[in-house]
């Protein structure tokens, strides 16, 4: 994920976009076409405004851009919470600053991510480590239909990093990693059919809920 996003430039191998390496694009052209949320992501302590609205700058003292990437994230409650809405200052770093729980402050980070309306590319690693189960399987099935429209209108492409088989099922292709590689690939109904290391790791996951 982070080779994507040209933190890295990899040392072996090509990454390529519509047949072009990456490396040949300014790296400002790029990171402004894609959109990330990560599971070790930052606590910025702003005005919570700030904290999301860094998700796309042209768009940072917008409050309905805001609002709005925080409606995808399904971030609403912790809006609601705030005692100042998106002026109150977050975090201990200031003086009468509102604490946020880990949950909280991964669904603003979500919507950092989610400022971006179109991304070309929309990278998600773990971005919902802190929420349960539940929560983050009713958050991405409502994202997954959105992201299916955006792509047949853009070609857009989400590429979303999950150990829970919940989510990693709605997925439309699922790639297995195995041995710092790609083990397996396909469908959940074609990995479940071929009967490995995807099939058992699911059945091993859905015997927990049992």
């Amino acid at each position: 994920m982070k080779l994507l996003c040209r933190f890295y430039e990899p040392n072996a191998g090509l990454i390529k976009v519509d047949g072009i390496d990456v490396r040949r694009m300014p790296i400002e052209d790029w990171r402004e076409r894609i959109s990330a949320g990560f599971q070790d992501f930052a606590k910025y302590e702003f005005a919570a405004q700030h904290v999301v609205g860094l998700g796309s700058q042209p768009d940072i003292d917008s409050a309905p851009a805001v609002e709005g990437a925080l409606g995808r994230a399904r971030a609403e409650d912790v809006l609601k919470r705030l005692p100042q809405g998106l002026a109150t200052l977050v975090g201990k770093s200031y003086d009468g600053g509102t604490d946020l729980s880990g949950g909280q402050w991964q669904k603003l980070a979500l919507g950092r991510a989610m400022m971006r309306e179109n991304p070309l590319l929309f990278l998600l690693d773990e971005p919902t480590s802190a929420l349960d189960a539940q929560a983050e399987h009713n958050l991405f099935q409502q994202y997954a239909l959105g992201a299916r429209r955006v792509a047949q209108r853009t070609g857009a492409i989400t590429v979303l990093v999950s150990h829970r088989f919940s989510t990693v099922r709605m997925a439309d292709t699922i790639l297995v990693m195995g041995g710092n590689r790609i083990a397996e690939a396909g469908t959940h109904a074609e990995l479940m059919a071929l009967g490995g290391l995807y099939a058992d790791l699911y059945s091993l996951q859905a015997q927990q809920y049992a």
